[in-house]
């Protein structure tokens, strides 16, 4: 869980102990109509995070719990609202991290959502695997990553690319930062793979706009998770990296590949 959520997190946990009104209103059942688990968990979750942006509230492995997915953090809730946990929930039989388990599943359907249009696409004639790439054009191991992406595409990885800004798409002054500039002017020239190219090894594109999915796929990280820039997803929608070589890069995916047959 990342500082900033559960500092707004621990904020809200604070401001319901710190008011008696508050605290008895947590306690209060909500009406009849809406007293299920899911609305108890999202409505608990609304107070303690106003700002969160919830994705899914499932029953979790654990009785009495539900899972929730939300703002690009996984977090455990008890059916009353009275609990809340942050880990990784471990299956003692087995020793499977079963948070992992589930982002991973979150995550691939997500991604599958994203159509191949709005990626940028490095890959060889018959790709055994794939991965999904969040990228930011000036992100130093990201040029490392792509200086590469021949060996990867000899290795039998496709590599398909989606627009994370680090920079973020509005900045402090309420304008569009520079990073996401060149990206949707990458996004929007008519050779994608050579402009994107050519901004990995420092070079400017030409500026450029269209009606472009660099906001949507920012949006998207976020809600995945990303917190910095490669990060990199197999086909199950496990993140894996981090920058890794394409000898580390094939035997993750390899492991992956293995797992899910």
């Amino acid at each position: 869980m990342s500082k900033k959520f559960w500092r707004m997190l621990c904020t809200g946990v604070l401001a319901i102990q710190a008011g008696a009104a508050m605290a008895a209103t947590v306690s209060t059942p909500p009406p009849a109509a809406t007293a299920t688990p899911e609305n108890v968990v999202r409505q608990t979750l609304q107070r303690l995070v106003p700002k969160a942006k919830i994705d899914q509230i499932t029953p979790s492995p654990m009785p009495g719990f539900y899972q929730v997915i939300a703002s690009g953090h996984l977090i455990y809730m008890s059916a009353d609202g009275k609990y809340v946990m942050d880990g990784s929930l471990i299956d003692a039989n087995n020793g499977a991290n079963l948070s992992e388990s589930a982002w991973a599943t979150f995550r691939k359907s997500e991604l599958a959502k994203v159509p191949a249009s709005d990626r940028i696409v490095f890959a060889p004639e018959h790709p055994k695997y794939t991965v999904t790439v969040f990228t930011d054009v000036t992100c130093p191991y990201c040029r490392v990553l792509h200086d590469q992406i021949k060996d990867l595409n000899k290795e039998g990885i496709a590599v398909e690319y989606l627009a994370w800004p680090r920079s973020g798409v509005i900045g402090d002054d309420g304008q569009p930062t520079a990073t996401y500039k060149e990206m949707v002017s990458i996004w929007c020239s008519a050779h994608r793979n050579d402009a994107f190219t050519d901004a990995k090894k420092g070079h400017e594109p030409k500026a450029a706009t269209c009606d472009n999915p660099v906001k949507n796929q920012f949006d998207l990280g976020l809600r995945l998770g990303v917190t910095g820039t490669p990060a990199v997803y197999t086909e199950d929608g496990t993140m894996i990296g981090g920058y890794l070589t394409p000898e580390q890069m094939l035997q993750a995916v390899q492991a992956h590949a293995t797992k899910g047959s």
